[in-house]
């Protein structure tokens, strides 16, 4: 067991590509953890997807030793879909190094997960990054840092990660600046779990924060939250390579496997206690986490949907945060209604699927979590209050007394030059705006928006129109009631239950235009004429037509009489009628994944 006064924990706070995972790698080769042989870049993202986009999806932890002392960094996701995780982590630490860009300066994620480490108490120490890229400006860093975020960046450590420059200092600010944890070996066992990954040679893989007492191998342990109990059959840490140790004593971060199968057991943020001498609370800030975003995954060829149902069962062994049941579709057929923490959340799912599992996908628009408050039958009490997932399960609209939408508070960093056209894009979005600030050459917007409007491309097109240079980070912050319907698209006036969606009144018209057009442009013409609709119940509010191809009927007819012509496309007409009643349309799969994929033209 080490020495309480000797090991610091600290995790590593940065905005995306702001270089969190090059200084990890940094710090493990500087410390001796891997050899020169060993080292790949990005060593602690394990995924491939994580590699490729320079983000981090899971939680990592590596123990270093650092002239006496032992260091527990915590490399931690920094997008806003994983924000309770991040929560976890930073709560298994006593400090956190915030890692800013020089050339970029402080982006709206290091923000939103500094202040989730200031909640925490955390000593904070400034690093700034990238010092020797030309564009870099680490004085002017240096006063954003003390300007936006109010730490005192005197002391701020200048360091290139990639170069290795200012490494040992990082090293030596850890150990001067962040207090060592507290805790009591003799208490009654007390941990956090920080994350948890499924195996599949070990089973599943928890990690664990000691705050009191002490882990030992052969010890029967229960989750306070699950009640569960189980026999730990294995302790250690990484170095990043496994290391098997005897115990893991109070403020040490490790791991243990007990035999347990299922991740969905072990929740992050449960407390570990002994099962003979348990403590007598949890640990705080233990909350379920709740799927954001819906979407339907379907598999383009039906023949694979069991292929489906298997690979998303294997994925959900190794992520518990996202939710599937099978759904029907008429226009899809089988396929799962998935739950989501968010836009990134869902798109690293469907990538995985994709990738790992080699399958063709068509994935739903996304929708978010409806509130539906019913009108009182005769016989009830009391009026229900149901949620809803799936646009296509919508009651009747005389059965609903009020709906309800979720709302995020977002905070978007943008350059000058930029601010017109992404106030624009918020008003657009029935965005409410809260704040407006001036931070350097930059502006700092705060924005309440309903999440629905978020979840389309509002993401792609803030990109798009800042030119990749504004961020964006969100928060939510409940449900309020709004004026919102159902949009049916119809084709030759069948329903298509794919294609429906739960837009506002406002711009449900826009929305079902720009619909009708892209289905024009994406169905294939038939014998006859075809109309697409955008209702909302009974009411047509945008309609387009694709014309019918047409045989021509009088080629043989020259010279005679006009008639003989006329009865000819008499007789066509009236084929045409009758096609067009029993006459059904094929909407190839290419259709619907273009219509999803385009979202919303906005």
């Amino acid at each position: 067991m080490t020495e309480l006064s000797r090991i610091r924990n600290f995790s590593i706070i940065a905005h995306i590509d702001h270089g969190k995972s090059t200084l990890a790698d940094r710090l493990i080769q500087r410390t001796g953890g891997l050899s020169e042989r060993e080292m790949s870049s990005q060593v602690l993202d394990n995924m491939d997807i994580e590699k490729e986009r320079g983000i981090t999806i899971k939680a990592q932890t590596v123990r270093l030793e650092w002239n006496g002392y032992t260091l527990n960094l915590m490399d931690t996701p920094g997008h806003v879909d994983f924000a309770y995780e991040v929560s976890r982590s930073l709560a298994a630490c006593e400090g956190a190094l915030l890692v800013v860009d020089a050339a970029q300066g402080v982006e709206a994620q290091t923000l939103a997960n500094v202040y989730q480490s200031i909640e925490h108490d955390h000593e904070i120490v400034p690093v700034i990054n990238k010092i020797d890229l030309p564009a870099a400006e680490p004085e002017k860093v240096r006063a954003e840092i003390e300007e936006i975020i109010g730490l005192d960046a005197s002391e701020a450590v200048l360091a290139s990660a990639k170069s290795g420059i200012g490494i040992d200092e990082v090293l030596d600010a850890i150990v001067a600046k962040i207090p060592p944890p507290k805790g009591d070996a003799a208490a009654p066992l007390k941990a956090m779990l920080v994350d948890s990954w499924y195996d599949p040679y070990l089973g599943v893989v928890i990690l664990v924060r000691v705050i009191d007492g002490t882990l030992k191998k052969g010890q029967q342990i229960k989750f306070m939250q699950a009640g569960t109990t189980h026999l730990i059959d294995r302790v250690g840490c990484f170095r990043p390579k496994i290391e098997q140790l005897t115990e893991l004593g109070p403020g040490e971060i490790g791991f243990i496997t007990a035999q347990i199968k299922d991740v969905a057991q072990a929740r992050v943020g449960d407390t570990l206690t002994d099962a003979r001498r348990p403590a007598d609370t949890p640990l705080p800030g233990f909350r379920e986490v709740q799927p954001v975003v819906f979407c339907g995954l379907f598999p383009t060829d039906a023949n694979d949907f069991e292929k489906l149902r298997e690979s998303i069962s294997k994925l959900r062994l190794n992520d518990a945060s996202f939710s599937f049941e099978m759904e029907t579709s008429a226009a899809l057929g089988f396929g799962f209604r998935c739950g989501f923490l968010g836009l990134l959340h869902l798109e690293i799912i469907q990538e995985r699927l994709t990738r790992e599992y080699d399958l063709d996908l068509i994935t739903t628009a996304p929708s978010v979590v409806y509130r539906l408050q019913l009108t009182r039958s005769a016989g009830e009490a009391e009026a229900r209050t149901i949620e809803l997932h799936n646009p296509a399960d919508m009651p009747d609209p005389n059965k609903i007394d009020t709906i309800e939408e979720p709302w995020i508070e977002a905070t978007i960093y943008v350059p000058d030059e930029y601010l017109g056209a992404i106030l624009k894009l918020c008003q657009d979005r029935r965005g409410i705006q809260k704040n407006l600030t001036y931070v350097g050459g930059r502006a700092q917007l705060t924005y309440e928006l309903p999440l629905n409007e978020v979840v389309f491309d509002f993401y792609d097109r803030l990109k798009s129109i800042s030119r990749g240079y504004a961020s964006f980070d969100y928060h939510q912050i409940g449900y309020r009631e709004g004026d919102l319907v159902k949009m049916s698209i119809l084709v030759n006036n069948e329903p298509v239950d794919a294609l429906s969606m739960i837009v506002h009144r406002g711009t449900a018209e826009t929305r079902g235009r720009g619909m009708c057009e892209r289905l024009k442009d994406l169905i294939p013409r038939h014998l006859f004429k075809i109309p697409i609709q955008a209702a909302i119940g009974g009411k047509v509010i945008a309609r387009e037509t694709i014309a019918a191809l047409r045989k021509d009927v009088t080629a043989k007819c020259y010279g005679g009489d006009i008639t003989r012509k006329r009865k000819l496309l008499e007789k066509q007409k009236e084929g045409k009628k009758r096609m067009r009643e029993y006459g059904s349309v094929q909407i190839p799969q290419e259709a619907f994944i273009a219509a999803l994929r385009m979202g919303d033209e906005g």
